[in-house]
């Protein structure tokens, strides 16, 4: 059985230009070719004929890169929305919640869905672990992710290498499989 054969739909995660503003963000971001994987992934999945959702991050702050009225705010050019896929905009962290994708999810009786986007330790993990609380096979495509440095709790710095494969840790086999996306495309 292929994963195809188990129609998953392949969900976007915040894919938008304010990741690319780094200083925004703490500076360095580890796999700064996240959307450039991401956009093949999109393309073989539209290729595909299968079904795709894109969220978008929408900050109730003005001051924030991801506000709507800020440039950031938009999609990535590379991964943007076409015509027919479904766009669905939250204001936290999970997808989940206070959005109507468990609904849309649901109604299409989708039990198996494709995580990718950004960025790893917060809304991609965060939706990750309500997907698997929820009861749907989850694939996180590891090489379609990325974060930012981090500072800890005592000034300590955490570079953003370590905190991607530590989010990744975190989620594996628990929440979710976590596959290249080299591997995606052989199970396809």
């Amino acid at each position: 059985m292929t994963l195809r054969s188990k129609k998953p739909i392949l969900i976007c995660i915040d894919i938008q230009l304010a990741f690319l503003e780094e200083d925004s963000w703490g500076g360095n971001r580890n796999n700064k070719n996240a959307e450039e994987i991401c956009a093949k992934i999109i393309a073989r999945w539209r290729g595909l004929g299968e079904e795709i959702i894109h969220i978008r991050h929408s900050s109730s702050n003005p001051k924030s890169s991801l506000h709507k009225n800020a440039k950031g705010f938009s999609f990535n050019p590379l991964c943007a929305p076409i015509n027919g896929e479904v766009v669905v905009t939250k204001s936290v962290n999970s997808c989940f919640i206070g959005t109507n994708l468990k609904k849309i999810l649901d109604e299409k009786k989708c039990q198996t869905i494709v995580i990718i986007g950004l960025t790893t330790d917060h809304c991609v993990s965060r939706t990750v672990r309500m997907a698997g609380n929820y009861g749907y096979e989850t694939f996180l495509i590891s090489d379609a992710t990325a974060t930012f440095d981090k500072i800890g709790v005592n000034g300590e710095a955490y570079v953003a290498e370590v905190i991607h494969h530590t989010a990744l840790a975190s989620l594996k086999d628990e929440f979710a499989t976590i596959i290249s996306s080299e591997e995606l495309f052989k199970l396809l």
